[in-house]
């Protein structure tokens, strides 16, 4: 119970959730370590005895203070992603070039094992710089030799979520039309991020090995998705299709001006590639109950701490 655990990318998506989790299963040894500053801000008020660094892995005048935590550091769960943007260097700097200088250190100061969060997107057909950096990332991991697991979640949803589900939300919420790109029956299989926490929760109890597939177990396409996101969140705007080009065209016109957009071309285009993910039987294995769609989007949008917080981009 008294593990030391380090976070990168502490104040993204999974880190959010997995802390609270962890604090509650008396997992309070806790070193989170990210980035951005209003995030890590976030994180600190939800969290005030909670030794939170806000550092970027990539940056050599920043290592000195936080490679010095993995010192006696029992499970090293690696969470740093480039999800999103349109600068290709942003996802070299942030997937490839900080998990080398992570893995370095924690060879260095012998961390005994680790969680790599890494992606669906590696088994996926779509070809653009999130894949492949993650590619990448989770090679690096492999080749350092520290005992691992790998959990690679499908599309995840849940509180905090800045990037996916809970920005489509937040959208359908300030307008009074919500575009759908072409027939919108792109097959989607998401993951809620509580249920992939307890899954790393477990992992760390465990110290459980291999490289799992962990997608959600219902299916559903992408029109019924948004249409069971706006029955949670009450929201009133009309869901519309629109020509698959006119929507790409209005994506590529909003990113001329917008560096980090929530929605881009890319993902645009990895939303209608044709995947299916392995569902393996992930609550047997980690011990886990899979919370059903509707439950899941009620907590997601209803809860009252956490569902009104807004991570930033």
């Amino acid at each position: 119970m008294n593990k030391k655990i380090v976070i990168t990318g502490a104040a993204g998506l999974v880190g959010q959730n997995l802390i609270p989790r962890l604090i509650l299963s008396e997992l309070t040894n806790i070193v989170a370590i990210d980035k951005h500053p209003v995030n890590t801000a976030i994180l600190r008020k939800s969290h005030p005895a909670l030794r939170v660094l806000e550092c970027d892995l990539a940056d050599e005048n920043s290592t000195a203070e936080w490679q010095t935590e993995l010192a006696g550091c029992d499970v090293l769960v690696i969470g740093h992603a480039q999800i999103g943007g349109v600068v290709p260097e942003d996802f070299v700097r942030n997937n490839i070039r900080a998990t080398e200088k992570l893995l370095e250190a924690a060879l260095r100061h012998k961390v005994p094992y680790l969680v790599s969060i890494s992606s669906s997107v590696v088994n996926s057909m779509a070809v653009d710089h999130y894949t492949e950096t993650k590619k990448a990332q989770e090679t690096l991991v492999a080749a350092s030799g520290i005992k691992q697991i790998v959990v690679r979640p499908t599309l995840m949803f849940g509180w905090f979520d800045r990037k996916h589900v809970g920005w489509l939300a937040r959208f359908m919420q300030r307008t009074p039309v919500f575009p759908i790109p072409g027939s919108g029956k792109y097959l989607r299989q998401p993951l809620f991020v509580g249920d992939f926490c307890e899954i790393i929760a477990s992992a760390i109890n465990t110290e459980a090995t291999g490289a799992y597939n962990i997608t959600g177990r219902e299916r559903i396409d992408y029109i019924d998705l948004i249409r069971a996101v706006k029955k949670a969140t009450r929201a009133k705007t009309r869901i519309q299709r629109i020509p698959y080009s006119l929507f790409w065209s209005l994506l590529a016109l909003n990113a001329l001006f917008d560096r980090n957009p929530a929605f881009t071309v890319g993902q645009l285009k990895a939303l209608v590639t044709p995947d299916v993910f392995e569902v393996i039987d992930w609550p047997s294995i980690f011990g886990v109950q899979a919370t059903p769609l509707d439950e899941a989007l009620k907590i997601t949008f209803c809860d009252p701490v956490y569902s009104h917080i807004t991570l930033d981009f």
